[in-house]
């Protein structure tokens, strides 16, 4: 330093800063440690996580998505891999694991890249060009869908799950749910809208107690014990406004001056409220399902009436009762009509556990129904619903695209296999890159391996053998060890949770690779000295 020249801080106290190869490595180290976190999961041999939050409220579930939401991340590398499984939840609703899994390896791999003088935006574009080629083999890999192989795919969504000893018969209300809202849009497509599916969960009784209701299941009970507690062929009113008497918008008094008048103004409230279910019955309804309140007076009315009602509904029950029985909402009574009236075969309260629950059934055009998922205690309760989701969203997917997969690692064993030529046509160092985006690939088939207790390196070889007849569809046997063929022992995934998986995992992969300084204004930042990470360190 020259005499007198004083030393330049542009950035303030505290502010740490890390750049260079280390930041690189302290990224991959960050986003490996993530990846492994939730590798013991995948597939049908994996194990589930327990989660305990700073409450002390217990998650039990495989499901990468959740782990990775539950656990308390620092690390902003580590949170843009749990942003792959939150795209991938959102997309696909599967998959969400063996898309971090796939990031985390080709991060591995690029590091042994930069080690050996690589730049890291040449290894982007191999990347890059990987990915898009693993797209365009995808589709060369397509099966076009029948509604059996729906039933697989939600059966393969569902395996390795708590609730995968009851995978059939949740495979068969999940395709059923979906069937039963599917639509054709304007150009012939079909869609699913998952919102017209509704999930009530209940604990109490076995798995197999769920049940799907051609309508809706309502968490409610009759406003009046005096009610009926079961309607046939009913005609449902859908009110969004309170049965009650009605509240001045400014503030109002009224003064009474002799008793006759107190009695004179009540008659006046109760005749109002009779009124007005005067005017629901005059409409020839027989079922009220209230968005607001119902006065106690008129309750009573309305029990003397013969009337089934509901008050406090959700906005979003509602909306799904006005598809499933065909229903108009109305904001005022005034207006109400027979033509806004929706029609179900019966509308009754059952006791489910300890509560009374509403079933509207029988709803003839149903656009819109519901499942009620039980389960011995609410864990069990939770991590089914977990797993229903997946397969229910699975099957929505895989019916809209028309198209699945072979599972068990086979594809992308295959397009690891078809990478491999396509990197020796390339040249140049991205052919590198390109390489080791085909080997990161085989680390689903080798998880899958590992998790059931096979030999990682055995399983490969036969893998690549099989592949190297011409064998696509051969993937890793997880129950008797070896390969097998995928399609024969009916083993399916949606092609769009691969895709997906894929493109978001090196997508995030280049992100990360492209990082070469981290400036960090907080102070005590995630190892900014370039110390190892590991799984415990980040909870």
């Amino acid at each position: 330093m020259y005499s007198g020249q004083q030393p330049i801080f542009i950035l303030k106290e505290g502010t740490e800063r890390t750049s260079g190869r280390s930041a690189q490595s302290n990224n991959i180290a960050a986003a490996k440690a993530v990846a492994d976190s939730v590798r013991s999961t995948l597939g049908p041999k994996g194990m589930d996580k327990m989660l305990v939050d700073s409450m002390g409220d217990v998650v039990i579930t495989n499901d990468g998505a959740t782990i990775l939401k539950e656990m308390d991340i620092e690390h902003p590398a580590a949170k843009m891999i749990i942003e792959i499984a939150k795209t991938q939840e959102q997309h696909c609703y599967d998959g969400t694991t063996s898309a971090v899994v796939i990031a985390g390896e080709l991060l591995k791999r690029s590091e042994d890249l930069v080690e050996q003088n690589v730049h890291p935006t040449v290894i982007c574009e191999g990347f890059r060009l990987a990915s898009d080629k693993a797209s365009e083999l995808i589709e060369t890999h397509s099966i076009a869908v029948n509604q059996d192989m729906l039933e697989e795919v939600a059966k393969t969504a569902l395996t390795g799950k708590s609730a995968g000893a009851v995978k059939e018969f949740l495979a068969d209300i999940s395709v059923r749910a979906v069937l039963s809202v599917a639509q054709e849009n304007a150009d012939g497509e079909i869609v699913v809208d998952l919102d017209d599916i509704k999930v009530q969960k209940k604990q109490g009784g076995s798995i197999k107690d769920s049940s799907l209701v051609d309508g809706i299941i309502l968490d409610k009970e009759r406003v009046h014990s005096g009610m009926p507690r079961s309607v046939t062929d009913a005609k449902v009113a859908l009110i969004n406004s309170a049965i009650e008497v009605k509240k001045t918008e400014v503030d109002a008094k009224i003064q009474i001056t002799d008793p006759s008048m107190l009695s004179q103004f009540l008659d006046e409230e109760e005749q109002y409220l009779k009124s007005l279910v005067e005017k629901i019955q005059a409409s020839g309804a027989s079922v009220v399902i209230c968005q607001k309140g119902i006065d106690d007076m008129a309750q009573h009315y309305m029990a003397k009436a013969g009337l089934f009602a509901i008050r406090r509904a959700k906005k979003s029950d509602m909306e799904a009762l006005s598809k499933a029985t065909g229903g108009r909402i109305v904001t005022n009574i005034d207006d109400l009509s027979s033509d806004d009236l929706g029609s179900a075969s019966k509308v009754e309260e059952r006791k489910i556990g300890e509560s009374d629950m509403v079933f509207v059934t029988g709803c003839s055009d149903a656009k819109s129904v519901s499942v009620l998922l039980r389960g011995g205690t609410e864990h069990v309760v939770d991590e089914v619903r977990r797993a229903f989701d997946d397969s229910v969203g699975v099957v929505a997917v895989a019916h809209e695209d028309g198209v699945v997969l072979t599972g068990g690692g086979s594809v992308v064993a295959a397009i690891s296999r078809d990478l491999r030529s396509y990197a020796e046509g390339i040249g140049g160092r991205e052919q590198m890159a390109i390489e080791a985006f085909s080997g990161a690939l085989e680390v689903i088939p080798r998880t899958l391996a590992e998790n059931a207790g096979l030999d990682p390196v055995d399983t490969i070889i036969d893998l690549r053998k099989a592949h190297s007849e011409g064998k696509s569809h051969f993937g890793v046997n997880v129950y008797d060890g070896g390969v097998a063929d995928m399609s024969e022992a009916q083993v399916f995934e949606p092609s769009r949770v691969v895709e997906q998986a894929i493109q978001s995992a090196s997508e995030t992969a280049v992100m990360i690779l492209r990082i070469d300084d981290v400036i960090s204004s907080r102070a005590g930042s995630p190892m900014p000295d370039g110390g190892e990470f590991d799984g415990m360190g980040m909870m």
